[in-house]
């Protein structure tokens, strides 16, 4: 069998790598993604997928954890030091623990087997498009009522006084600006802006959250709205 398997269409379509060692699986899921407008390349062990995610452009990469050579943990943990590409895991591990693991590990999604065409598609959608709309506003201005930031000086305004931010603190403050009213998990934020593993021993990012809501309380901004969802993450309402 041929470790990649590239099927080409127009390139304004989007072009997801699948990874599944299963030969069924990733049959049946590449047919789904051709006959739903996806051009797709079929991958079979985690040695290839590296190869291809840091050689070629993928608008989204369905990674399974389970894979000869390299396992699929390992390939996103390499892949996220280099590669931006978002990422959903699919696996059939679907415990709690597999979950926080490879969203810990830069994933931005997560869906266990055996899971529904439909849903698969509609995860798929979202994250493309989150992606799309992060790109658009990478160079864009943030504002939420008298907050605003600039996401290319990192500038922090609340009204006309000018916060102080570290680089910690503005990653951590513009993530959740940029997902306002949704909760973020602890996990997803520890990879996301601390480049490091989720612990739940580790308070480093409670105490940059604190530092966060007292300098925009400070000058006068209701620090209130960033909340903390007990036993989830984050968000700002």
């Amino acid at each position: 069998m041929n470790s990649a398997l590239a099927v080409d269409r127009p390139s304004t379509q989007p072009h997801i790598l699948v990874v599944e060692d299963d030969p069924i699986l990733n049959d049946q899921i590449a047919v789904l993604l051709g006959g739903n407008g996806y051009c797709f390349t079929q991958c079979f062990d985690g040695e290839s997928a590296l190869e291809l995610a840091i050689s070629s452009s993928y608008s989204l990469i369905l990674l399974d954890i389970m894979l000869p050579g390299k396992d699929g943990l390992s390939v996103l943990n390499i892949l996220r030091s280099c590669n931006s590409t978002p990422v959903i895991v699919v696996s059939a591990k679907h415990a709690e623990e597999e979950r926080i693991m490879g969203l810990s590990a830069g994933a931005d999604d997560y869906l266990a087997k055996p899971f529904n065409s439909q849903e698969l598609l509609l995860r798929i959608d979202a994250v493309i498009r989150r992606s799309n709309r992060n790109e658009n506003v990478t160079n864009a201005s943030l504002q939420i009522d008298n907050l605003a930031l600039c996401l290319t000086t990192k500038q922090v305004l609340v009204g006309d006084a000018d916060v102080s931010l570290t680089p910690t603190e503005f990653g951590l403050l513009s993530i959740l600006v940029q997902n306002i009213q949704q909760v973020l998990s602890k996990a997803f934020l520890y990879q996301a802006v601390l480049n490091k593993q989720y612990s739940q021993y580790d308070r480093s990012l409670d105490m940059h959250m604190s530092r966060v809501r007292k300098k925009l309380m400070e000058k006068g901004w209701d620090g209130s709205r960033l909340q903390t969802v007990h036993g989830k993450g984050y968000c700002i309402k």
